[in-house]
């Protein structure tokens, strides 16, 4: 039996009322299945019985908004890891190609956003450095939203774009990468002492948009973690106090990440494996010349309108990853492009 003190505590009872709404949509969004199905299935039978073409292109209609929804309810049955519920901090950096890499990463942020915007999700900036000429060196965003962590987790990894470079007076093709990754915003008070001796809290002036509080105070912080090499940072904060709780707090994360693993190995099935950011270490590659393709390394998963990609609909390359994961995670196929 549940213990009822467990509701006097404000934020485990708003959580577990988060949790029953979700249990509640997914019973009605089943049972809406079922009398769709149903309905579907009474239209066909009279047309065979009283054939009427002009009927044909309502059920067809009927049939692609079925699968729709019940590819995503089976989808959602994939998300059942430990922290897939959670919503996700993801990290974009720059990598090979110079400024082409910048403008890249600034393209995969805008990505994401779209893809946040269609599907309800919440983002906030914690941390933007805008690169010299273009693009983004790096940014770190904060996705609120249920399975967050769990969509987004498909994305970690190097990200490489094969095109004409705008920045190439030559017009050549050009490669560049960035690295994504995703790491769940796990919202319970970590016990995770973290010792002042082994970390270094710096202050610097805050970069990009965000009005003349954030461009004219050192409000911004970025703690550097010695014995693991973590460097955490956070400037969307109105104070200086709250972007080093929101540092700490992703700090926290990131350590509580590592003490939970017992090896290396397990920690990759979290937060993913870190490599370099270059050639032969990719999970995608987006081809826009000479061709347009865009193909996930891992999965095998292709799809050849790339600007309807980079408008934010990655949902084929995040659904094919949890299958392939549900599968067993099959060897990633080669790349020989």
């Amino acid at each position: 039996m549940e213990d009822p003190a467990l509701w006097n505590d404000p934020g485990k009872a708003q959580e577990k009322m988060k949790t029953l709404a979700s249990l509640k949509n997914d019973c009605e969004g089943y049972q809406k299945l079922v009398a769709d199905r149903d309905d579907i299935r009474s239209m066909i039978e009279m047309t065979d019985e009283e054939p009427d073409t002009s009927v044909v292109p309502e059920i067809e209609e009927m049939m692609a908004d079925f699968r729709s929804r019940f590819e995503a309810i089976r989808i959602k049955t994939l998300l059942s890891g430990e922290y897939d519920s959670c919503n996700a901090i993801v990290t974009l950096h720059a990598g090979t190609g110079g400024t082409e890499a910048m403008d890249w990463t600034n393209m995969l942020f805008r990505m994401y956003t779209r893809w946040c915007d269609a599907h309800g999700f919440q983002y906030e900036v914690l941390d933007l450095l805008e690169g010299d000429e273009a693009g983004l060196k790096s940014v770190t965003f904060q996705v609120n939203g249920e399975n967050a962590y769990g969509l987004l987790r498909s994305e970690h990894g190097v990200h490489r774009l094969v095109r004409i470079s705008p920045f190439n007076a030559n017009g050549k093709r050009q490669t560049s990468f960035s690295a994504c990754e995703v790491m769940p915003d796990i919202e319970e008070d970590l016990d995770i002492d973290i010792d002042e001796k082994d970390i270094r809290v710096d202050t610097y002036r805050s970069s990009g948009a965000g009005g003349q509080h954030i461009n004219k105070t050192s409000s911004a912080i970025r703690i550097t973690h010695f014995p693991t090499g973590i460097v955490v940072t956070c400037q969307n904060e109105r104070s200086q106090f709250q972007n080093k709780d929101k540092a700490m707090q992703e700090l926290k994360i990131k350590l509580y990440m590592l003490k939970k693993q017992e090896n290396a190995d397990k920690l990759d099935d979290i937060r993913g494996k870190v490599t370099e950011i270059a050639w032969g270490s990719q999970i995608r590659s987006y081809f826009l010349q000479p061709y347009q393709l865009i193909k996930d390394t891992r999965t095998g998963e292709e799809q050849s309108n790339a600007q309807r990609v980079l408008d934010g609909d990655i949902d084929p390359f995040i659904n094919a990853y949890l299958k392939w994961q549900a599968l067993g995670a099959k060897p990633e196929v080669e790349n020989n492009d």
